[in-house]
């Protein structure tokens, strides 16, 4: 099969508990060469009860396609482990070429000039290589362990033509890891082992098959414990990767979603952390919503639990849904749920008391691909809240099983506390 490039590119996250993604625009940069944040040499341990196995895999596969914003997102995913409590030392990083001592990271200099520069990664372990990534994962399943693991790759995404169910990143030397490679590793663990996946780059959300036997949306869906989030749906690529180098004008799917987790910007300044359902921490899963409403790029992020939830109702209820008024389905959305409806909503100055099937009749013209992004985020959380509440009011308990094992993973957190669910059933 002829393999697809991906446009843009996020930032691809395989997370044991959360993973981050990237994406940038550009408006006035300061174009000086870089000096990477160090990290001070000791760090207080973390007070986790159990500390996550995090593994970050990031860079382009060849060197042209290796730009700084990938090693900025390393840098700032080591930011957000400290804020969080965890010393950035305890996490594997395969960057790029590793410690060979080439220069590959791409950035563009005050002139407009492609350079490139030695990789500057505190603790970097080595090279972006299927043999490292590989080697990890499988000692991972030789432990037999349940401690928790978390995956984050940061890169570029591709498909292969007219085949969006087995979609691959490149690692270093343009190596192909699919999803039905990565989900075959992931099949090794114990069942019981929590695995989150985070990722950012074109075309990610077809890692979301991650949740079947194998990857084969064709299988059952695996007993095991894992989850993930993406930058954007399975067809369509996403923003991201940049040689320029001032982080305060990234914008992207992962900035948004490790703000979330931690509080705090790329840059530093504090956020209200959206913690919606006011139970004192952050979910993967508010973290995720809340990239859906902060980030204004043409990504559709989606997550595992939303990719299986609209697979699970047919064309008639999917109708259904889509008729009712707006704030009928509000009714039963869980807090994280119900503001993206209500914000994105707002943002596209739209009436609540009005069905989706409507606004898509009277709406305006869309001005640009952004608006047309918000769009589609809209309509596909409108239309997972309208698919669960169809499941938890079905009695069909196979399904109920499935769902509510992806839901806990997904509203685990950093914290090892799980969060409270709150969906409302309407019975």
């Amino acid at each position: 099969m002829r393999r697809m490039h991906l446009g843009l590119v996020g930032a691809i996250a395989l997370l044991t508990a959360a993973c981050q993604a990237f994406t940038a625009t550009s408006k006035g940069v300061q174009k000086s060469v870089p000096t990477p944040t160090r990290l001070p040499d000791e760090i207080a341990p973390t007070c986790q009860k159990a500390t996550p196995n995090f593994l970050v895999v990031a860079g382009g596969g060849r060197r042209e396609m290796n730009e700084i914003s990938l090693e900025k997102n390393v840098l700032f995913f080591q930011r957000t482990l400290k804020v969080l409590g965890f010393n950035p030392a305890i996490a594997t990083i395969f960057f790029a070429n590793g410690n060979d001592g080439r220069a590959t990271v791409r950035y563009v200099d005050a002139r407009g000039t492609n350079r490139y520069k030695v990789p500057q990664i505190p603790n970097l372990k080595g090279a972006a290589t299927l043999r490292n990534v590989e080697t990890w994962l499988r000692q991972q399943g030789a432990k037999k362990t349940t401690q928790p693991s978390f995956f984050y790759f940061t890169g570029h995404g591709y498909h292969y033509e007219e085949n969006y169910e087995n979609n691959f990143f490149a690692l270093w030397g343009d190596q192909e890891f699919t999803v039905r490679r990565y989900t075959a590793l992931l099949d090794q663990l114990p069942t019981q082992t929590p695995v989150v996946t985070v990722m950012a780059q074109c075309y990610s959300g077809g890692f979301a098959n991650l949740i079947y036997r194998g990857g084969n949306p064709r299988n059952a869906v695996a007993s095991h414990n894992r989850c993930g989030f993406f930058a954007t749906i399975k067809t369509r690529p996403s923003v991201g990767c940049t040689p320029e180098v001032d982080e305060a004008d990234y914008v992207d799917y992962s900035s948004s979603f490790f703000s979330g987790l931690s509080g705090r910007k790329r840059t530093g300044e504090p956020i209200t952390r959206p913690d919606y359902n006011q139970d004192g921490q952050v979910s993967y899963a508010e973290a995720h919503a809340f990239a859906k409403i902060d980030s204004e790029t043409i990504d559709v992020p989606i997550s595992t639990s939303e990719s299986w939830l609209q697979q699970q109702v047919s064309s008639q209820q999917r109708e259904k849904i889509l008729r009712q008024p707006i704030q009928a389905v509000l009714k039963t959305a869980s807090p994280e749920r119900s503001q993206v409806v209500t914000r994105l909503a707002k943002r596209l100055r739209l009436d609540l008391a009005r069905s989706w099937a409507t606004v898509k009749q009277v709406r305006r013209a869309v001005e640009s691909e952004i608006e047309e992004a918000l769009y589609l985020r809209l309509e596909q959380e409108i239309l997972v809240i309208g698919a669960e509440q169809t499941i938890r009011t079905s009695n069909q308990a196979d399904r109920l099983t499935t769902l509510d094992r992806l839901q806990k993973c997904e509203l685990a957190s950093l914290s090892g506390r799980p969060s409270a669910s709150s969906s409302k059933v309407k019975k």
